[in-house]
């Protein structure tokens, strides 16, 4: 039975390098792009280009239209529920796990998952059992992917100490929350430590909480504004969204010196984010402001500093969770 298993996984692990191997140029950027657009939550604009990747057989994109089909209809539809199977069934522990959160979705409930292979329990038990033993060897990303599966704190903390920033992130958070017996000031302390850890480990959402903590604190505020600006340069919405604000001093905050045509350039870049996260408003409201100070020579410079920023950078994006709820 242990061979068999070992045979099958090959066998996938195959097929899923072949099904990519044969992608087109074409799929593979309809494939970024379907992503990008996600992480950016214009979930209507990704659909048709994760469909494109998906039929190629990419299990990553199959995963990702099976979370925008979700979260557009705010259950698990048939359709949804289809490509997570496709991309479970290449081996993703991500579309394992939201298989096995499933179970009172409605497909289920109606029981006409387009013949699910295997019912939510059996899916979460799949994701056990592939990422065990990988947790078991020192992989950081597996003991993140257990304690998703099992809702075991104790498998979040050993991720988090053995450096994923996603379970850094997630320790800082669930520290703050009451996760935990501290003494009140040693409590905050680890907040503050876990965001730090996370941010170092490139997680950008922690640089902008790891940020707020110093400020709080009474902390460093060059250490500060080098994590808002390194967040920004992520691409991180909130980065961008603070850093382009503090510069253009609407308002000042972290003690950034002024810069109007930065500030006006990164905030002008916002715009791109209309569909996803209701920003729109509020680049129609803070850009003016900004605009008031400036020449129309400032102005056209930065639109160029925007345009160098956009090309030079990687895309905006909200950084959502992968494994949302």
């Amino acid at each position: 039975m242990k061979r068999l298993r070992i045979i099958l996984t090959i066998a996938t692990f195959a097929w899923s390098l072949n099904a990519f191997a044969e992608m087109t140029t074409e799929q593979i950027l309809a494939k970024k792009n379907g992503i990008t657009l996600y992480n950016q939550l214009k979930i209507s604009s990704a659909l048709p280009y994760l469909d494109i990747a998906s039929k190629a057989g990419d299990q990553d994109a199959q995963y990702y239209l099976g979370e925008s089909l979700r979260k557009r209809n705010q259950y698990m539809t048939l359709e949804a529920h289809k490509w997570y199977e496709a991309s479970a069934t290449q081996g993703n522990l991500y579309a394992m796990i939201q298989l096995g959160r499933s179970s009172d979705d409605l497909c289920v409930t109606m029981k006409n998952c387009q013949n699910s292979e295997k019912t939510p329990q059996e899916w979460l038990l799949s994701a056990v059992s592939l990422a065990k033993p990988k947790a078991e060897h020192g992989d950081s990303e597996a003991m993140y992917i257990m304690y998703e599966a099992t809702l075991d704190h104790t498998w979040l903390e050993k991720s988090a100490n053995s450096g994923n920033p996603t379970a850094q992130f997630w320790m800082a958070i669930s520290t703050r929350q009451g996760e935990g017996f501290f003494l009140p000031w040693k409590r905050k302390e680890s907040v503050g430590n876990w965001f730090k850890a996370s941010a170092e480990g490139g997680n950008p959402r922690a640089m902008m909480e790891y940020a707020a903590y110093i400020h709080e604190s009474g902390g460093d505020l060059e250490v500060a504004r080098h994590w808002i600006k390194v967040a920004a340069e992520k691409g991180y919405e909130s980065g961008v969204t603070s850093y382009g604000a503090y510069l253009a001093h609407a308002p000042e905050r972290f003690g950034f010196e002024l810069d109007l045509v930065k500030g006006y350039a990164l905030t002008s870049l916002l715009k791109e984010l209309n569909e996803g996260g209701s920003m729109q408003s509020y680049v129609e409201e803070v850009l003016p402001e900004i605009a008031e100070k400036m020449t129309p020579d400032q102005i056209k410079e930065a639109e160029n500093f925007a345009a160098q920023w956009k090309n030079s950078h990687p895309p905006l994006s909200f950084f959502p969770d992968k494994l949302s709820r």
